[in-house]
């Protein structure tokens, strides 16, 4: 009996690592990248983001990239509007994450998120959508809550 809970305990060592880095490597489909803008003051910013519009699109996010550029992010938008919370799990790269009302106005930004950090950050209200940027990119254009998304998702 001892031997074969350790065979078992043995194989899962030998699989779990395996199936984990199958995870890793499995990609999915964000389709093509989108504009995307924000409203700055007098300022428009232009950026290029994926879509994150099916749960498994939302659960994998920016997990397992190594790099973002400048202009680039990802929105993910929720099938109703709610308090959201996003984690930095198998994140690599600092990001600034934007929660956005139903009306694309700008309610929250959580600054330059730690990479792999497990606590999650939370909108603390109900929100229709969450834009992830390349982290200190916020601060850096003056991007800040109030300021309005323009996307379809919004109506826009």
């Amino acid at each position: 009996m001892k031997r074969a809970a350790l065979s078992i305990f043995a194989t899962l060592l030998l699989v779990a690592p395996a199936a984990a880095q199958t995870a890793r490597n499995d990609t999915v489909d964000f389709g093509a990248p989108v504009p995307l803008t924000i409203q700055s003051g007098d300022k428009q910013h232009a950026f290029t983001v994926e879509e994150a519009k099916t749960l498994e699109q939302q659960a994998r996010g920016m997990m397992w990239r190594n790099q973002m550029g400048e202009n680039e992010g990802m929105i993910f938008e929720f099938a109703e509007p709610k308090v959201a919370t996003i984690w930095m799990k198998n994140t690599a790269i600092p990001l600034d994450i934007l929660f956005v009302r139903s009306n694309g106005e700008i309610l929250k930004i959580e600054h330059m998120a730690r990479p792999y950090k497990l606590r999650s950050a939370s909108s603390e209200a109900v929100v229709a959508a969450v834009v992830e940027l390349k982290g200190g990119r916020a601060l850096e254009l003056g991007i800040r809550p109030g300021d309005t998304i323009d996307h379809p998702f919004f109506g826009s």
